[in-house]
């Protein structure tokens, strides 16, 4: 089980928050789906989920120069999905800090 890798907070995506107060966005397995999603969220927050958008985002390649010469890597690949809440229900991460 365990889709749900770590909620996403982001800049971009708490500006989206402030507008839309029953969407958050949350890394999850790549090979997750949309109702395994569903399913977990509302396990682990205690809320009804209404709608789960996906989307794949693929690990870009990366080089830079340094004292020790051209240095190459990858970023990895991960999947992300934005979930809209039933209205009136809202999501606390920083409840147990």
């Amino acid at each position: 089980m365990a889709f749900v890798i770590k909620p996403l907070v982001t800049e971009k995506f708490t500006k989206i928050t402030e507008k839309f107060p029953n969407r958050f966005a949350f890394v999850v397995k790549p090979e997750a789906n949309k109702l395994q999603i569903k399913n977990e969220i509302e396990k682990l927050y205690n809320v009804t989920v209404e709608d789960v958008n996906t989307v794949r985002y693929a690990g870009k390649r990366s080089s830079r120069y340094t004292k020790a010469g051209l240095v190459k890597g990858q970023k990895n690949a991960y999947k992300k999905a934005i979930v809209t809440l039933k209205e009136g229900d809202t999501i606390d991460f920083y409840s147990n800090i």
